[in-house]
């Protein structure tokens, strides 16, 4: 994939304060941690699939959001859409370098959810139970 991405610090302003209003950076974090973009991400970094394979390995996704999150994702410069010639062609999603630099905390937090989800589901019945 070439060069390891590093992300460049941005000066702190409005610009780059995600928590100020007019940041053009809550676009960025949208697309990262909308709905289904964090499982394409973390799916893909374990390695090159096809459209149907990732479709297939993601489970619920429909083929349309599948699409449009590619096409996002790829505009983005998170992933790769790879066309091989073959009748019919073949064509192949990856992660780019920078998309791999995403893909590891969104990693560590889907493994956060796995190891607390319980004890959220029990929070959340404690506070049903009691409201």
């Amino acid at each position: 994939m070439g060069e390891n991405f590093e992300a460049k610090r941005l000066p702190r302003n409005r610009h780059s304060d995600l928590f100020h209003s007019e940041c053009p950076g809550r676009i960025v974090f949208d697309h990262i941690t909308g709905r289904w973009a964090p499982l394409v991400l973390v799916k893909l970094a374990e390695g090159p699939l096809r459209f149907y394979e990732l479709r297939d390995q993601i489970g619920r996704i429909s083929e349309k959001v599948l699409s449009e999150k590619l096409r996002l994702l790829a505009r983005d410069g998170l992933i790769e859409r790879t066309v091989e010639p073959a009748t019919p062609p073949r064509v192949s999603y990856a992660l780019t370098d920078m998309g791999y630099s995403v893909a590891k905390p969104l990693r560590r937090l889907m493994r956060w959810v796995a190891d607390h989800g319980d004890a959220v589901l029990a929070a959340q019945a404690r506070h049903d139970d009691q409201n």
